[in-house]
């Protein structure tokens, strides 16, 4: 890999505030191209890139997530979903069977479409375009399946903000490499080990100001008495679960 291409990948950084500068097509479409040349299994491709610009429809969508400003402000909100309906179509008018309804390639597919939406955000950044991942697309996944017209066995997976930025923020805290890499075999952790590898992260000063702004004793504690609450995630997984139900995906 050249140099300047691992040093974007190694120092990319989240934007969420975005200049009014507009994504030229040209540029979108090459995002967009990053996307489908992406690995996928089989080079069946089964998932689909939904792209919002229309102000409208970004500002439904922004309510959908939360109310997450990025969403509306960005030039281009991508939702990239899983879909098994265009393959099956494909099948069908084929003479072959219909038999990708199941479980498996609903996980499948979502892997596909992780891989598509993480080839974009890549060449976004080549680019000069900032992106920004937002998280909250399995929670509102009937409604962003509503708002977006997505027909049964097509599943939002995740959304893609994109635009130019109007920040430069610090790199976001990250655990050392021996925290999430096993070689040969996974190596648990133990009590000590877990101490080793979260302790110098906790000390850090943006992680410690998080702490005290939560009033909480560690991070461990923000992110399951705030921020993911036990409560949210089973309303949530019941919520998600249901609607994966009435797509037929499991």
């Amino acid at each position: 890999m050249e140099s300047n291409k691992l040093n974007t990948l190694l120092n990319r950084r989240t934007i969420r505030k975005y200049s009014n500068k507009s994504i030229e097509k040209e540029t979108l479409e090459q995002i967009l191209q990053a996307g489908v040349r992406a690995s996928n299994c089989g080079n069946m491709q089964i998932y689909s890139i939904i792209v919002t610009q229309e102000q409208s429809r970004k500002e439904q969508l922004c309510k959908l997530h939360f109310n997450q400003p990025m969403v509306k402000n960005a030039p281009v909100v991508i939702t990239v979903c899983a879909d098994v309906n265009r393959f099956h179509k494909f099948c069908e008018q084929r003479n072959a069977p219909k038999s990708y309804d199941n479980f498996l390639w609903l996980n499948v597919a979502t892997i596909d479409a992780t891989i598509c939406t993480q080839a974009m955000a890549n060449a976004a950044e080549e680019l000069g375009i900032g992106i920004c991942y937002i998280g909250t697309v399995n929670y509102q996944a009937k409604e962003i399946a509503e708002l977006l017209n997505l027909p049964k066995g097509v599943v939002p997976v995740t959304t893609l903000t994109l635009g130019y930025p109007d920040e430069n923020p610090p790199l976001t805290e990250r655990l050392p490499l021996e925290a999430v890499v096993h070689y040969e075999t996974y190596q648990d952790y133990s009590e000590e080990r877990i101490e080793e590898l979260y302790q110098e992260f906790e000390q850090l000063p943006q992680i410690k100001k998080y702490i005290e702004e939560a009033k909480q004793e560690n991070l461990a504690q923000v992110f399951t008495n705030v921020r993911y609450k036990k409560q949210d995630a089973e309303y949530f997984s019941e919520k998600y679960m249901s609607f994966l139900k009435e797509q037929e995906m499991i």
